[in-house]
């Protein structure tokens, strides 16, 4: 029954994509092999777990093999599987959809760059582009492919010239084979049909792969005595050996994690890394453990020496893969590791498990459960044991995330907050700890400050740290959005209270109740005039330079707090603070006589506006009325240079 051939169009940015591979000229052309045969692993692996619940599915075809065909003459190399494979909907769907993360995301990490015709190894799988690493060495990729259970194959063919056809055609097994149309090598570039440039290949990054990755390979072989010549003594004349074709496994086969430690080179642990974790990069540390007792499982996590692209995206996947003796269960294992522990990559594989274990059941498991439980504990000490240096450099990858934790788990929150870190207004921009600040506070110091924001320079001249610095308090400065959920969570720290520089009473200094009473009249006057912007004014504690500020009751919401709501879209109250005034400064003196002289002045209103404009600026955030705000600073100016 013949059939039509469709022909699509790659989407705008996947053209982009393929022109990049296309035109990019680096070292490592290799990766496509070690890509490829990733994908053939991880389809046997679907197979494998769905043949636990359905194993007619396998028919007669129960021996999970990669093949590697290479031809030298038609320049083709062939990488097949007997796993999962695709039907048509699903080729439609996988071939050529670079992950949930997102196409544009990767262009814009591509951007990040600063490299437009170079793209750079440690991208490539990241946002689930292994398959289109076949183009660095292929002028043509042919995809034949027949799913587990169906009747007929399908047939995807691209040049990566921004379109692709696909056709359904006779397949007799199911899998998928990828047949790669070799570019002409360069001059001292690799030969991608050679015997030993393949074994070598897959020695350095597939040698794990729990599959047999098998090849056609000639081999001399002793003639059997019959077919011998012999001389009068009996001795063999003229040939001994003949040229063979048999079939031999490239690599071993082992399971990492299942080996002693002193079996395995750094080189090993590495090349693990990259096939579990897609990341060219090696990883920052590592933790191979081996649990014997009432629960038993092997570990072996990785923490990446950089964040992923994709780690904010809400769709992005855990690292963790969960095994039951070599026999995979699932990847994306979130019950193996919590959320603010994502960026962990390894596998775990626990004996006792049951195979058809599901992500429901895994929810309410004991045993995984306790795994997680031990693994948690176990990360903890990893990262207390870091160099500070190798420490800071996870931090400033990862800490953001880390710092989830301290709000979402309530049992390990302090250990949490013992690997924050913060920069403060002494640290002179380096990164310290919670317990470093207490040992550090000054004699007579109750309390942990912090003040919250997202520019480090405007907290770090912020008017309300003008008393904290008088009295040589440090102060956290809390420049991450989930800070504001840290606080809210972390109320105090080695039996000292965590108190917001912007927010309630520091209590450090002392109203003088009389001048207080000076101003009583003019605070009311400039309140009726704010009032649709303020709730009180009050004589700060806080200010010693500046004229005013903004604070805010104990519990009420951040400024930034309310900036971070209001970019995300959410409708938030709508917050009055409290305006705070220096009675010190000499505008509050002149301001005074001309209220004492005549409270209908104009003026007065103006520079009560003002006053509010100056507080929100020092804050960091915008004017309400730039254009009246600008008119005031400048008649202000042209008074000052009157002659």
């Amino acid at each position: 029954m013949e059939t039509q051939k469709e022909t699509h169009q790659f989407k705008t940015e996947i053209q982009q994509l393929l022109k990049l591979i296309i035109n990019s000229m680096y070292s490592n052309q290799e990766i496509f092999l070690r890509e490829l045969i990733s994908n053939s692993s991880d389809a046997l692996d679907k197979l494998r777990f769905k043949a636990q619940t359905d194993p007619d599915i396998l028919g007669d075809d129960s021996q999970f093999k990669i093949k590697i065909v290479p031809d030298g003459i038609k320049q083709t190399l062939e990488i097949s599987d007997n796993g999962i494979g695709m039907t048509h909907d699903e080729v439609m769907e996988n071939i050529g959809t670079i992950a949930k993360s997102g196409t544009a995301a990767f262009l814009e990490a591509l951007e990040a760059t600063k490299s437009q015709d170079t793209l750079t190894p440690e991208l490539i799988g990241k946002f689930g582009i292994g398959f289109y690493s076949s183009f660095i060495a292929a002028d043509k990729v042919t995809l034949i492919t027949k799913a587990a259970g169906s009747n007929t194959g399908v047939k995807w063919e691209s040049h990566g010239d921004g379109s692709y056809s696909m056709e359904e055609v006779p397949k007799e097994t199911r899998g998928t084979s990828i047949i790669l149309h070799l570019k002409k090598k360069e001059k001292d570039g690799q030969d991608f049909t050679d015997e030993w440039t393949i074994r070598q290949i897959i020695k350095k990054h597939s040698d794990f792969v729990r599959y047999p990755i098998a090849m056609d390979v000639e081999k001399d072989e002793p003639l059997p005595k019959e077919e011998q010549i012999l001389d009068k003594e009996g001795k063999p004349i003229g040939k001994t050996t003949k040229k063979v074709i048999r079939e031999e496994t490239l690599n071993s086969m082992k399971a990492i994690w299942l080996k002693n430690k002193t079996e395995i080179t750094d080189e090993e642990y590495e090349e693990f890394y990259k096939h579990i974790s897609h990341d060219w990069n090696p990883p920052a540390e590592r933790l191979h453990l081996k649990l014997e007792g009432t629960i038993e499982y092997n570990a072996l996590l990785y923490i990446p020496s950089n964040a992923p692209l994709d780690m904010y995206y809400p769709d992005a996947k855990h690292g963790m893969h969960l095994y039951c003796r070599r026999v995979f269960i699932m990847d994306d294992c979130k019950e193996l590791m919590p959320e603010y522990l994502k960026f962990i990559k390894g596998v775990v594989d626990c004996p006792d498990l049951d195979l058809n274990v599901s992500r429901e059941i895994l929810q309410q498991n004991t045993l995984i459960r306790n795994i997680r439980r031990n693994l948690v504990k176990k990360i903890f000490e990893l990262l207390n044991s870091m160099e500070k240096e190798a420490y800071d450099k996870f931090y400033n990858n990862f800490g953001q995330v880390l710092k989830v934790g301290i709000h979402s788990d309530f049992e390990n929150k302090t250990k949490i907050a013992d690997l924050a870190r913060y920069k403060t207004t002494k640290s002179d921009g380096k990164l310290i700890s919670l317990k470093e600040y207490v040992e550090k506070m000054q004699e007579g110091q109750e309390e942990i400050y912090y003040i919250t924001g997202e520019n480090l320079t405007a907290l770090m001249n912020s008017p309300h740290l003008e008393i904290l610095k008088e009295k040589n308090f440090e102060v956290l400065l809390m420049t991450d959005p989930i800070d504001e959920w840290v606080v809210q969570a972390l109320t105090e720290y080695d039996g000292k209270k965590i108190k917001s520089a912007e927010k309630g009473d520091l209590e450090l200094d002392k109203i003088d109740d009389d001048k207080k009473d000076e101003y009583t009249p003019l605070f009311n006057f400039i309140k009726v005039t704010l009032q649709d912007h303020i709730k009180e004014v009050k004589p700060s504690t806080r200010l010693k330079g500046s004229v005013s500020c903004l604070s805010g009751d104990t519990h009420d919401m951040s400024a930034y707090m309310e900036k971070i709501v209001k970019a995300t879209g959410q409708k938030s109250p709508e917050i009055k603070r409290v305006l705070e005034i220096n009675m010190n400064h000499p505008l509050m003196e002149k301001m005074k006589t001309i209220f004492e002289k005549d409270p209908g002045d104009l003026v007065l209103k103006d520079y009560s506006g003002l006053l509010f404009d100056i507080a929100l600026i020092s804050e960091g955030n915008k004017v309400l009325n730039p254009a009246k705000f600008s008119q005031t600073v400048g008649d202000l100016m042209a008074d000052s240079l009157k002659v």
